[in-house]
């Protein structure tokens, strides 16, 4: 577990959209690619909004491709376990995955034999997300206050449960508490559906998460503390930001689709196309905003270097704060 006294900021590297001078290609201009189904390979369980907002981008994007896209969920270790799939995948354009913000901190952190930039081929940013505290509805915690008092006056018994050890929850959730000089009890799980519904049944105390946890807070099974934008969100405007509250915390987690490492550019042309277009469609659109997630798109070359600013930035957190094998 990550020492609760070090803390761990994911990047804002989100730019403003700007629209890639793509072409769409012609008939005829490229008929090999795709020949059959392609997997994007998802690093979170079944279930959970990353998930389902992505299970509905791949079939508006199979349909732009004449192929299907087959969702592979390989939940775990923060939200890295993709990597390794696409470093040793052939780059031919059959195997995809999500790039969330945990893989551009983990090889500062730990050993790992893949590398963010290195072994992958940026296709597009696509959202993200909006980090939150929630605690059951029946609970007597009704403030951020209240969970800390807790903390304070029972040390040892306050539990808090994330999705994965390493991911942006757990370091913020370390950030905030250690700012307080307080402790408690981490509960990682693998995925947010599994964790919304621990947290709704009273088995933890409170979780820590992003969008995943809007449907049971508009259905009224989990109470929202606060959000971690630099500004509260237009779908819960009475919940405060950390920020606001004083902890001097604003979070997100941009991500995005990339491919292996050396993709031919008329196979990153043809996903990159096909991928946009089922981006801005109305049903994806209204999909991310029950999620309170909006699109923050970026074509393949400026997604690439929020990808190089986002890694290079975890370096330098990593190392400022000690974080890095072998540092005190």
């Amino acid at each position: 577990m990550i020492s609760r006294r070090r803390v761990l900021f994911c990047a804002a590297a989100t730019a403003a959209a700007s629209a890639a001078p793509w072409v769409h290609a012609q008939p005829g201009s490229d008929t090999s690619f795709p020949q059959r189904p392609i997997s994007l390979w998802v690093p979170w369980p079944a279930g959970g909004a990353t998930d389902v907002t992505l299970r509905l981008l791949a079939d508006l994007a199979g349909r732009q491709l004449g192929q299907r896209i087959l969702i592979e969920n390989r939940g775990g270790a923060g939200g890295t376990l993709a990597m390794p799939v696409l470093q040793q995948a052939p780059p031919d354009g059959y195997t995809l995955a999500q790039m969330p913000q945990p893989v551009f901190r983990a090889p500062h952190t730990q050993k790992v034999a893949w590398d963010p930039i290195r072994d992958t081929t940026p296709i597009l940013q696509i959202s993200g997300v909006t980090f939150g505290l929630v605690v059951p509805a029946a609970s007597a915690l009704r403030s951020v206050d209240d969970l800390l008092g807790h903390a304070a006056a029972h040390p040892g018994e306050l539990s808090i449960a994330t999705n994965g050890i390493g991911t942006t929850p757990h370091v913020v959730l370390d950030g905030l508490f250690a700012r307080h000089g307080l402790s408690y009890i981490h509960v990682p799980y693998k995925g947010t559906a599994e964790q919304m519904v621990a947290v709704a049944s009273d088995q933890v105390m409170a979780g820590v998460n992003s969008n995943g946890f809007a449907p049971y807070v508009d259905s009224g099974r989990l109470r929202l503390l606060a959000t971690f934008g630099a500004a509260r969100t237009g779908r819960w405007p009475n919940v405060p930001t950390l920020d606001e509250l004083g902890h001097g915390i604003v979070a997100m987690s941009p991500y995005g689709l990339a491919g292996p490492r050396g993709l031919p550019a008329s196979v990153l042309r043809t996903l990159h196309d096909a991928f946009k277009t089922a981006l801005f469609d109305p049903r994806h659109i209204a999909e991310l905003a029950r999620y309170d997630q909006e699109i923050a798109y970026l074509g393949s070359a400026d997604y690439g270097r929020s990808m190089r600013e986002s890694f290079a930035a975890q370096q330098r957190i990593v190392e400022r704060l000690g974080l890095r094998p072998g540092q005190e």
